[in-house]
């Protein structure tokens, strides 16, 4: 257990008298604040604290980090205020204990909101001094080594938290040492029998493979001496969750895993790098596609090495990472290793930009937080976004941009700037046009093209992989249903209304002010918004708005039917359960959240309530229409070689689309053919049956 001595002992070797003296005075007053409080195990509260500052110090962090995590439960937990501590120990220190310190004044339905809620406060102070999260960290992973006293269902609670949301972003920030301990640990608390198999899984196994493993590092060693290299070798373990994660998402067992031997190689250079790269693939065959140059080309957190697998005596694998000492220091402590939090040690540019990395990455969480509708969405955005592994697009200047592992030209656009994503049309990857969708692969060149008309599609949710995408894709989606749920809203008032000799510009304001009063709702657009999104109804607002005898003129919606384009996008959807096209006669069931789904009037899932003027209103097709509209054939045919060929071919001619095809066998000679067309209008459905019909082999048509 570290005391306060020992912390200050340690402290000497980085930090000056004056500024040591400040964090003993910090833990004093911590033990003050805390007095009476313990912890689970017994053990005084301020053990707690001193050992998040021991973690820090362990990272060589400044003195005001230091300060920070001794106090960062202060303001929580003690009767200690904001302005207290901010007069006994300055602004920066209070801003990064208050972004670390949980919301406990508020109250939340969930524990997923609170979680949500303070989560979103802690990122949002990060913005402001990024250390917030090197406090933060430091104490999760003290939280972690002593997890043991808590009780088991709390265990596992907190477990998964550290594997979904810290462990990813420790190891974003390249701060590999604490993201390994931490996964392990919480590989421990939530799957104690795994981690227990595999802990002894791999005991045994390293003590089987030490010769072989002191072979190749002797032989390694002696190519490296002979070459005259300055370096330092050693073997590298792979830690349990690791392998525990290789063995499920590779489908692996735990030998396949095991049965390669790593090693890290750390030289004064990074021409050395190269050089020794040079040897090992002279002396070793290197496995084909397996070489990884991340000193060109640093990952997301700042991290650089060179990868290479090779093949060894035996059919062994050999995996090697070479780095410079400078390069290993951040591997490990990532933006923890940032000098403008030192006062004797000028930082590196590699450091400094490892710390900038770090920087671009939370004011991105920033821009995902401003189009987040909740802390709920937020969150989500951010695990989303905590990728491990990343690939390299090159635009076509030969500007490189990180992306996640699955990402698609969607994500890459909006990597580029929000704007190209917007108004994203297609793309081409190294020069050939390809789908949207594709899953880019490192080293690919995309452009994308763009036009000023181009809108977001809801369908681009299917396929997104960033954070970014996804959260600027939900944004516009929801700004456009509240404009359209607005603009249909006031159409379907002023309809009803009409059959009352009136319009919304008519309705009297004491009226309406009455009505919104009552209904809770702040202003007539957000009443229209309601009636457009299908939450109120139309029939019973224009009845309150303009309240006469006789209603007879409502009751028989026919009469006033409302225009349709076919252009009214999300709030306004077509029934699969009836296909209407233009030319059907069509009515619209109010759906609630989802505004108007249009079916045909003979639809049989409406038939009981197709004249009930409170869920049901009849449309009219605009005469001007442009847009394509899916409809449904079963075609019963004779089956014979190349039908399918034929019947693809004369609805072509006709000018019809086909959206997907199915076949079943009726009989042995008799087949049933269910189609997906694109079709204009019933004009257009009907020139594509008239085709159909003309093919010898067809027997039966029915529009389902």
């Amino acid at each position: 257990m570290p005391t306060i001595q020992s912390l200050s002992q340690r402290l000497t070797s980085y930090l000056d008298p004056e500024q040591i003296n400040q964090v003993r005075r910090a833990y004093f007053y911590a033990e003050q604040a805390h007095d009476g409080q313990r912890r689970k195990s017994g053990e005084p509260y301020v053990t707690h604290p001193l050992a998040v500052a021991s973690i820090l110090s362990e990272m060589n962090m400044d003195h005001q980090s230091l300060i920070a995590a001794m106090l960062h439960d202060v303001i929580e937990d003690t009767h200690v205020s904001t302005d207290g501590l901010q007069s006994q120990f300055g602004d920066a220190i209070t801003g990064i204990v208050d972004g670390v310190s949980k919301l406990t004044h508020l109250n939340f339905e969930t524990k997923a909101e609170a979680q949500a809620e303070n989560f979103q406060k802690m990122m949002m102070a990060m913005a402001v001094d990024i250390r917030v999260i090197l406090v933060k960290l430091g104490d999760r992973l003290h939280n972690m080594r002593t997890l043991g006293v808590m009780p088991p269902e709390k265990q596992r609670r907190i477990a998964r938290e550290t594997l979904d949301i810290y462990a990813p972003i420790a190891s974003r920030l390249g701060m590999h040492d604490v993201h390994v301990e931490l996964e392990d640990l919480a590989f421990r608390a939530y799957y104690p029998m795994r981690y227990k198999m595999i802990g002894k899984a791999v005991a045994s196994a390293r003590g089987n493979r030490r010769n072989m493993l002191e072979q190749i590092e002797a032989t390694i060693t002696d190519l490296l001496h002979k070459k005259g290299f300055p370096f330092k070798i050693s073997g590298r373990q792979k830690h349990l969750y690791s392998i525990y994660s290789k063995m499920v998402a590779q489908r692996k067992s735990f030998n396949e895993i095991m049965d390669v031997f790593a090693f890290r190689i750390v030289t004064d250079k990074i021409d050395t790098c190269y050089r020794i790269l040079g040897a090992v693939h002279n002396q070793f065959k290197p496995v084909p596609g397996r070489f990884k140059d991340y000193i060109a080309i640093p990952k997301a957190n700042g991290y650089q090495s060179l990868h290479t697998d090779l093949f060894g005596a035996r059919d062994i694998s050999i995996e090697i990472q070479i780095r410079t000492e400078e390069m290993d220091d951040i591997a490990n402590q990532g933006i923890a290793s940032h000098s403008s939090y030192k006062t004797s040690k000028e930082g590196s540019k590699r450091i400094e930009s490892s710390y900038n990395r770090a920087r671009l990455w939370v004011q991105g969480l920033m821009e995902m937080q401003k189009k987040a509708d909740s802390s709920i969405d937020f969150i989500e955005s951010v695990k989303i976004d905590l990728f491990p592994d990343e690939v390299y697009i090159f635009t076509p200047k030969g500007r490189i941009f990180e992306l996640p592992k699955g990402a698609t030209p969607i994500d890459f656009a909006y990597a580029v700037h929000t704007d190209v994503g917007s108004r994203c049309v297609s793309c081409r990857i190294n020069r050939r046009l390809a789908p949207l969708s594709t899953p880019l692969e490192s080293g690919q060149t995309v452009e994308i093209i763009t036009t000023p008309s181009a809108q977001p599609n809801m369908a681009w949710l299917n396929f997104v992989v960033t954070g970014k995408a996804r959260s600027n894709i939900r944004h516009f989606l929801k700004h456009k249903q509240q404009e359209e749920s607005l603009t249909l809203g006031r159409r379907m008032l002023n309809q009803f209304l009409a059959g009352l000799g009136s319009s919304i510009e008519e309705i009297q304001p004491q009226q309406l002010a009455q009505y919104l009063d009552q209904t809770e709702l702040p202003s007539l657009d957000a009443l229209l918004m309601e009636i457009g999104l299908g939450n109120r109804m139309a029939y019973l607002v224009a009845q309150q708005l303009q309240p006469t005898e006789n209603h007879e003129s409502l009751a028989a919606p026919q009469h006033h039917a409302m225009s349709i384009s076919g252009r009214e996008g999300v709030v306004l959807s077509y029934a699969r359960c009836c296909h209407p096209i233009p030319g059907d006669h069509i009515l619209g069931h109010i759906s609630s959240g989802r505004g108007i789904v249009v079916h045909r009037d003979d639809c049989r899932n409406i038939h009981e309530f197709r004249d009930d003027p409170k869920k049901c209103f009849h449309l009219n097709w605009d005469r001007q229409l442009d847009e394509d509209f899916n409809v449904t054939l079963r075609i019963e045919l004779a089956a014979q070689r190349g039908i399918i060929a034929t019947l693809a071919t004369k609805i072509s001619e006709a000018g019809g689309n086909i959206q997907r095809i199915d076949i079943d066998e009726k009989e042995a000679r008799i087949s049933t053919v269910h189609l997906e067309l694109q079709v204009r209008d019933r004009i257009h459905l009907a020139q594509i049956i008239k085709r159909v019909r003309s093919i010898k082999s067809v027997s039966r048509i029915i529009r389902t």
